[in-house]
């Protein structure tokens, strides 16, 4: 199998060489451009007193100009994916290494009434989100954040296969990313959809036989001047007559245009990245059911979309000067452009927003099949339906330094409950970050941080991280007993991994102790399974007398009069503190 480094440095290799060829390229188009417009000079220069020439020398002169821009343009295109595809390349080679990246953290996603996303720093600066997230769209991006914090436990299996079929396909997901990062996005995809199912049409069937007429006439007259059997100036007449019919739409053409012209570039990149998906035959049924609602045998998507791009683009010509006043003169172009709009925008606008939604799944299942791929020593969790919720064989935290984190071996049934003591930094808060992040990521079918696991899914409430609000007038304390009732209330309706870090800290030690384990025993006869961290060694004491509740530790030691942690899970009860020690050690006190 390809290590992820040899890839990205031999497509970086790859994608250079083919950019240094299409650079050439380029240089060329633009000289041959120039020599056109040169051509079509020195033809009205030269042929000044023959009209069959002049004319003649113009309408040559920019049907080829205009296929050089197409041709320009197409290369111009190519050359920009593949200094995209460069970049995707070097992003990933230098994550590697360890460099500081600017990634999208996600923070417009962060919510404090999520059942675990602030408490196991989901989204935000130097989140999970921002770790895995590889997405080149908005849409893409939101829903990644979706996936991530939905806390579904459905398809898990199918899940996995879709992350591990992407995985194995990198070129095309790193196509499929550079196309999409190319999308220059002046308007929401929200938006759009809401303009698109909104819109009120101006032209009607018979629109499209005026600027049919118009073309006609305008053809037959050209003819006539250009065998001189009419004189130049009907020509002249007949093109302002254009221009003032023309004129009587340009209200209305205008703002259908500053409208749907924002999205021309993203219609023209989408009909690229649904093609892409039409193309390519996966084999996860979750892939081949988005891949159906872009593709049947009656129609495809990415003509239908292509088709709306093409249109845009032509309506697009306006903004040159002289084919907007010829065009929209002799031909009516814009109000003919503008008739196929509405036209398309009847029939597909409410398709529009499932297709939108096929591509937005695809680029956040990249980002995840992109993690997939960076990690292949991590393992798919086995799911099972024993009473065994989590057993993993050296679990760490995906976000360590794999050189310096410690593993452990981890075993949870359902309805068992973990009290879990130990010293200040023993690393109780980082494993039940860890553990929560195993469920986060197996219930998106990610690989995980193990050797082995084996999972029964469920879904995950956490309380760690309660703060107060002084825009509410809400106290710390009744911030986190607002947060314990959520969770009591939850456990009602569905089966939830509760995972606690030290709760009730806003009240005396005394009071703490009794509700904690007064809490603790009601999430025990809510048969909810989970782990509790302390510092209270008498709550430990609820194992003695409920066998489903067990005893586990994180301690310290002291050596040659310096701390020391192993970091390791502990079956049993955390005998050593180190808040003296270190209070001493420090010259606190």
């Amino acid at each position: 199998m390809t290590q992820p480094r040899d890839f990205y440095t031999s497509q970086i290799n790859l994608h250079t060489t083919q950019l240094k060829k299409l650079r050439q390229k380029l240089v060329t188009s633009s000289m041959m451009r120039l020599a056109v417009f040169i051509a079509i000079i020195a033809g009205i220069y030269f042929g000044y007193e023959s009209t069959q020439i002049i004319i003649g020398s113009i309408l040559i002169g920019i049907a080829l100009f205009l296929f050089l821009i197409t041709r320009h343009s197409k290369l111009s295109y190519h050359r920009d994916k593949y200094q995209k595809l460069i970049a995707i390349n070097q992003l990933e080679l230098d994550i590697l290494d360890g460099k500081e990246v600017t990634l999208a953290s996600g923070e417009e996603f962060i919510d404090p009434l999520h059942p675990f996303a602030q408490d196991v720093d989901l989204y935000g600066e130097r989140s999970f989100f921002q770790h895995i997230n590889r997405t080149a769209i908005a849409s893409g991006k939101q829903k990644l954040a979706q996936l991530l914090g939905a806390n579904d436990t459905t398809r898990i299996k199918e899940k996995q296969e879709a992350i591990q079929d992407l995985k194995d396909r990198a070129v095309w997901r790193q196509e499929f990313s550079a196309i999409a990062a190319l999308v220059k996005t002046t308007t929401s995809i929200q938006v759009i959809k809401d303009w698109l199912q909104n819109y009120k049409s101006f032209t009607t069937a018979k629109t499209k036989y005026i600027p049919i007429i118009v073309t006609i006439i305008s053809v037959t007259l050209l003819f006539l001047v250009f065998t001189e059997l009419a004189p130049m100036s009907l020509l002249v007449i007949w093109l302002f007559v254009g221009l003032t019919i023309t004129g009587t739409y340009l209200k209305k053409i205008n703002v259908l245009y500053n409208y749907i012209g924002k999205s021309k570039d993203t219609f023209d990149q989408y009909h690229r990245l649904i093609e892409n998906i039409e193309e390519t035959t996966f084999t996860s049924s979750l892939l081949k059911e988005k891949r159906a609602i872009i593709y049947n045998e009656q129609q495809k998507a990415s003509k239908i979309v292509k088709e709306l791009a093409s249109i845009l683009n032509a309506l697009d010509q306006r903004n040159n000067m002289l084919f907007g006043f010829l065009g929209n003169g002799f031909l009516l172009w814009d109000v003919y452009q503008c008739y196929r709009i509405e036209r398309w925008i009847e029939k597909y606008d409410e398709d529009v927003e499932a297709w939108f939604d096929v591509i937005a799944f695809f680029d956040a299942y990249n980002s995840l099949a992109n993690y997939a791929f960076n990690r292949p020593s991590y393992c798919y969790p086995e799911i099972t339906e024993g009473k065994t919720v989590i057993e993993a064989k050296a679990l760490g935290h995906p976000m360590l330094n794999p050189e310096k984190r410690v593993d452990n071996d981890v075993k949870i049934d359902k309805e068992q409950f973990f009290i879990i003591t130990g010293a200040n930094m023993a690393g109780k808060s980082t494993f039940l970050r860890t553990i929560s992040l195993q469920i986060i990521m197996a219930n998106s079918g990610l690989p995980v941080c193990a050797e082995m696991c084996k999972y029964r899914p469920i879904k995950l409430y956490t309380s760690m991280r309660t703060t107060d609000s002084l825009s509410d007038d809400s106290s710390y304390f009744f911030s986190e007993l607002t947060q314990l009732k959520r969770i009591v209330d939850a456990l009602k309706t569905e089966e939830y991994f509760i995972i606690l870090d030290e709760i009730l800290k806003g009240t005396n030690s005394k009071d703490k102790a009794e509700g904690s384990r007064k809490f603790v025993e009601k999430l025990v006869k809510a048969t909810a399974t989970g782990i509790i961290a302390t510092h209270d060694l008498s709550l430990c004491e609820i194992a003695e007398e409920i066998p489903s509740v067990k005893n586990r530790y994180f301690d310290a030691q002291i050596i040659n009069d310096e701390l020391y942690f192993d970091y390791t899970f502990k079956d049993g009860i955390c005998q050593n503190m180190n808040a003296s020690f270190l209070l001493t050690k420090m010259e606190i006190i």
